[in-house]
């Protein structure tokens, strides 16, 4: 872990974003959770590196317990691995069989989220979306691996918000055990993904505002669908390399 990845002794570090389906708030093992995502989503912890118990409280100002919490949830949600009598280590980067695998299951899921959301949603719930769009928007334009993780985080948002008022909990849970955008963010630092996702992320707002369920299932399967193209274009860049890197 990098040193802006760092606090001093006696503080607390909070960064990015809640994750799908909290609010970000509540207990300390939360906001240890929090801080220790967004430093994943904006490789300030690269993967593969190690991390343990007592480093990180010394890092974080905060004690054992809270940390200990927090990376026991995140080894139950694949984020890191036990290492026995060595802590916790980041896994690598997804497969790309993995990568196709969870593009399968939210196109399967995601558009009929999209769907009921335009049928049930609530006023109150189609503002808080516009809401998550101007926040994205701020952030679109922003410079270097922690803007682009922070944007990351609040794609994930974005997208729990609709499964959210869908009112569907069963697809709110798969979705968000995915952590898909967390693993995509992780992939490659690419700020063309945040531009292209902001048009296609507005489609979808405005067909759920406009209460036509064909029209939100389509912007989401759309975006998915071009969100899965972009990222696997990485594969297939860092495939190349590999490649050339062997001809060499």
């Amino acid at each position: 872990m990098d040193e802006e990845a760092m606090t001093a002794p006696g503080r607390r570090a909070v960064t990015g974003g809640a994750p799908p389906g909290r609010s970000g708030g509540g207990r300390l093992a939360d906001e240890v959770y929090d801080t220790l995502l967004g430093q994943l989503m904006s490789l300030r912890i690269e993967p593969g590196s190690r991390v343990t118990i007592d480093v990180l409280a010394r890092e974080l100002g905060v004690s054992q317990t809270p940390i200990r919490d927090a990376l026991n949830r995140m080894e139950a949600e694949g984020l890191v691995v036990r290492v026995p009598h060595a802590g916790y280590r980041i896994p690598p980067q997804i497969t790309r069989h993995r990568f196709e695998d969870m593009l399968e299951v939210r196109l399967l899921l995601e558009p009929a989220a999209a769907r009921r959301s335009a049928e049930r949603a609530s006023s109150a719930q189609v503002a808080g979306l516009r809401r998550m769009l101007e926040e994205m928007a701020e952030l679109e334009g922003g410079n270097g691996p922690t803007a682009y993780g922070a944007f990351g985080l609040r794609d994930a948002a974005f997208h729990d918000l609709v499964a959210l008022s869908a009112e569907n909990q069963v697809i709110r849970e798969a979705l968000a055990r995915l952590h898909s955008h967390v693993h995509l963010f992780r992939l490659h630092h690419d700020t063309q993904v945040t531009h292209l996702a902001m048009a296609e992320h507005e489609e979808v707002v405005a067909a759920i505002a406009a209460r036509d369920p064909d029209a939100a299932a389509y912007a989401m399967r759309r975006h998915i669908l071009r969100s899965g193209e972009r990222f696997r274009r990485l594969f297939d860049e860092v495939k190349g390399a590999d490649g050339m890197a062997v001809e060499a």
